[in-house]
Formats: structure tokens, sequence, C-alpha cells
């Protein structure tokens, strides 16, 4: 069975780091893309940032220059580094990858279950 399992989340004050990882277990065939979402009290989730298989990333605006997402293919992990952080990045942060199990088979989006990261003023 296939599980994305986050850790790294925490309480940092403002200004603070904190460095996310999202492990796959389980036997798969390969990854596609892999992202981190995130979701604060009362709002919707949205993205965060997202990263091919080519290595290729993109971001949303307000992380721009303070967030990088990276992966290891070789550990089937994506990772979130989060720099300069603010009382507004606080939220639930999900990781997510698009996976094909076998040769043949569809790719399929997988969740974790999230981490929380607040951020103190």
């Amino acid at each position: 069975q296939v599980q994305l399992v986050e850790s790294g989340g925490g309480l940092v004050q403002a200004g603070g780091s904190l460095r996310l990882s999202c492990p796959i277990s389980g036997t798969i065939f390969s990854i596609a893309a892999m992202g981190w979402y995130r979701q604060a009290p009362g709002k919707q989730r949205e993205l965060v940032a997202t990263i091919t298989s080519y290595g290729n990333t993109n971001y949303a605006e307000f992380v721009k220059g303070r967030f990088t997402i990276s992966r290891d293919d070789a550990k089937k992990t994506v990772y979130l580094q989060m720099n300069s952080l603010k009382p507004e990045d606080t939220a639930v942060y999900y990781c997510n990858a698009d996976i094909k199990l076998r040769w043949g088979n569809s790719l399929r989006t997988y969740w974790g279950q999230g981490t929380q990261v607040t951020v103190s003023s």
C-alpha cells in the first residue's frame, strides 16, 4: 500500500526556518510530479510548490524567494525548505505525488495526511 507521510512541521518564530519531508512508502513503478499544498483554518487548500520528474519547479507567488522544493527519487522523497517564515504561513502542509504503481498503469495522485506549521509573531 502506498503512503505519503509528512514530517518536519512544528512551531517556529517569524523569520525562522523549517524543512518538511515527505517520503513515499510501498512498491511503485514511477513518480511523476510531486508537490506541496497548504490549508489554513477557514481557507481552501492552496498550491505552494510543485516539481516535475525533470526537476522543473513552480511556486506560488507568496513563497517565491523564501521556499524551495526539491526531490530525491532514489529515496522517493520530496522536500520543502521554508525560510523567512511569516505568521501567514501558518497552515497544515500536505504533500502529494503522481504515482504509477505498475508499468502500464495510469498515474494516480496520492496525498499525505498533513503536518502542522505554526509561525508565531
